[in-house]
């Protein structure tokens, strides 16, 4: 089983609009709603390649019972915690022609101690050995940096595979606890190392840093230049073809669900790093977010190469 966990997700609404125009009124030409949340794209992901998830979480309000019926009709299962908050809602006004676009991102409900204490709960009671487990995103007002931190802290030891894709503090702190994987992107990864990833040289350096930190896998994300996948022992750097790119968002999520599909099927760390890249820029070429088919996924997974680094 894997168990995808978006603490603080989102309904995304995105209005076309034909010029962004400040101060005046300017008609929608399309709206489009999608359920967001890292955790929430990567199951989308998986779904589409054939395997299933559970999406753990926390909604509130009517906002979070649209986005578990959204998601139940997605054929994905959902075990949430409900909270008393209204789950937040992410606006983007983009224009129909140029690219450009603004983006206003809600913080996000108050989780309450009790609501957390009930989550911890409910991640004790699903963790089943062999299961693999992805720690997806930001975390919401009222939940601790040490959140990711505390679930790693009781998956582990019930022999759990845990993969974090989160950044600032709740991956400092998270990377203390020792997962299994962790997957920044350059940015990411150069806070964290506390130097720039620029060349392959300064994102092994950076990727190194995680590794002695106690992570046994890093995946750190290039863009458009791939995915450098090492461990102590062994380096892949995946690299993808040249495609149309229509939407990168979403594509780090679709990403490590490419990896945790690899995982899950005991893959060697080249062919990790291959689905890997596969599935995000499969994302990036269609429109919507981590939106892919299990034919545009082999497609990309035909045309990606593979470099082996000791």
């Amino acid at each position: 089983m894997i168990i995808t966990v978006t603490p603080n997700p989102v309904l995304d609404h995105t209005l076309t609009v034909p010029h962004i125009a400040f101060d005046s009124v300017t008609r929608a030409t399309a709206s489009r709603v999608d359920w967001g949340g890292k955790g929430f794209n990567v199951s989308r992901v998986l779904l589409a390649l054939g395997v299933q998830s559970t999406v753990l979480g926390f909604v509130g309000g009517a906002t979070g019972q649209r986005l578990a019926a959204g998601l139940a009709a997605l054929g994905l299962p959902t075990d949430f915690v409900t909270i008393a908050g209204e789950t937040r809602t992410n606006v983007v006004i983009a224009e129909a022609d140029s690219g450009r676009y603004v983006k206003v991102n809600e913080a996000g409900p108050t989780v309450q101690p009790e609501e957390i204490a009930q989550f911890l709960d409910k991640v004790r009671q699903r963790a089943v050995p062999g299961d693999t487990w992805a720690l997806c995103g930001s975390l919401p007002p009222g939940v601790p940096d040490d959140f990711y931190a505390q679930l790693i802290e009781i998956l582990k030891p019930r022999g759990v595979r845990v993969l974090l894709d989160t950044s600032g503090p709740a991956l400092r702190l998270g990377c203390e606890a020792r997962p299994f994987l962790v997957k920044p992107n350059a940015e990411e990864a150069a806070t964290f190392a506390g130097h720039p990833v620029d060349t392959p040289g300064t994102a092994r350096n950076a990727a190194n840093v995680f590794l002695e930190r106690g992570v046994t896998q890093v995946a750190l994300s290039l863009g458009a230049a791939g995915l450098l996948l090492t461990t102590r022992e062994a380096t892949a750097i995946a690299i993808p073809p040249d495609v149309p790119v229509k939407n990168v968002t979403g594509a780090g999520d679709a990403l490590l669900a490419g990896l945790a599909y690899a995982l899950e099927r005991g893959l060697p760390l080249p062919e990790q790093a291959r689905w890997g890249v596969a599935a995000g820029t499969a994302s990036a070429m269609h429109e919507g977010v981590s939106i892919v088919t299990r034919e545009s996924v082999e497609h990309v997974y035909t045309e990606t190469s593979v470099e082996i680094a000791s």
